[in-house]
């Protein structure tokens, strides 16, 4: 009864510590936690890109009378894609790159500032230039970011610059991306590295908690990089595999025979 006794009592505490392992692991893989699944929240933050420097824009005017808005378009350009044999042409038009005083050299209007401009904040600029100074009385003005991309790294199943076709992206939707977070990603130190006139920040945020939605890198900008740290699992991973993986191994079996003595003893008494 006492062998019996022993043997279970070293049972169920192996159970209980796994299950206490498997609750810890479960807090620190679960996102947004404490979020209020019943609560509506209010998105404060404008999410709106800001033209910078260096970016390249697709700037295209339209109008009733082509031959009027002829002269502003950029002309298009024919690059090849594939192997020779399989290659096909597609065209694209050029773009109006940012320079570093912040402004566009256009057609006819001449040096536009747009740097700190949101791309609407541009048309509607563009538009009354053209409106105000008889150009063009009905132009329709469109503006597209020709090089918005992200880059995410670290721990995430797919690492890799993504380019972006709309105006907006957050961080979550950057790691779906990536293919989310591995195993051994932090999900408490996830950061942002963004470089803006000549400053870089970096901010770390924590997927768990909802305090992401607040954060100001939760809506990327153009080339912000995702950095995903690697938990201590992924760190004594290397560590094994660069240096010590036969002593680690070692000790691994050692501990493991160790407690297979101690229940063949206990079943002998």
């Amino acid at each position: 009864m006492t062998k019996q006794f022993n043997v279970k009592t070293i049972l169920i505490g192996c159970v209980l510590i796994l299950m206490c392992i498997g609750c810890a692991s479960r807090k620190e893989v679960v996102y947004l936690q404490d979020v209020d699944p019943l609560k509506q929240q209010i998105i404060s933050q404008n999410y709106e890109m800001i033209i910078h420097r260096d970016d390249l824009l697709a700037i295209m005017i339209n109008s009733k009378d082509p031959e009027l808005a002829m002269p502003f378009n950029m002309p298009l350009t024919t690059y090849q894609l594939g192997t020779t044999g399989g290659s096909y042409g597609q065209q694209r038009v050029l773009g109006y790159l940012v320079d570093a005083n912040g402004t566009i050299d256009f057609p006819i209007l001449g040096s536009i500032k747009a740097e700190g401009l949101t791309r609407m904040q541009l048309t509607n600029q563009i538009k009354d230039r053209l409106t105000k100074e008889d150009l063009i009385k009905d132009p329709i003005v469109t503006i597209q970011f020709m090089n918005f991309k992200i880059s995410v790294i670290g721990e995430v199943a797919r690492p890799g610059s993504f380019s972006i076709s709309g105006d907006r992206v957050t961080l979550l939707e950057a790691l779906s991306m990536a293919g989310d977070l591995t195993i051994y990603g932090k999900r408490d130190r996830v950061a942002v590295i963004r470089e803006r006139d000549g400053k870089r920040t970096v901010l770390f945020h924590d997927l768990r908690s909802a305090d992401l939605f607040q954060s100001p890198c939760y809506y990327l900008q153009q080339n912000d990089i995702v950095y995903v740290e690697p938990n201590r699992a992924r760190a004594g991973q290397s560590e094994i595999n660069q240096n010590n993986s036969v002593g680690v191994w070692l000790s691994a079996v050692s501990i493991l025979t160790s407690v297979v003595s101690l229940l063949v003893t206990i079943n002998k008494k």
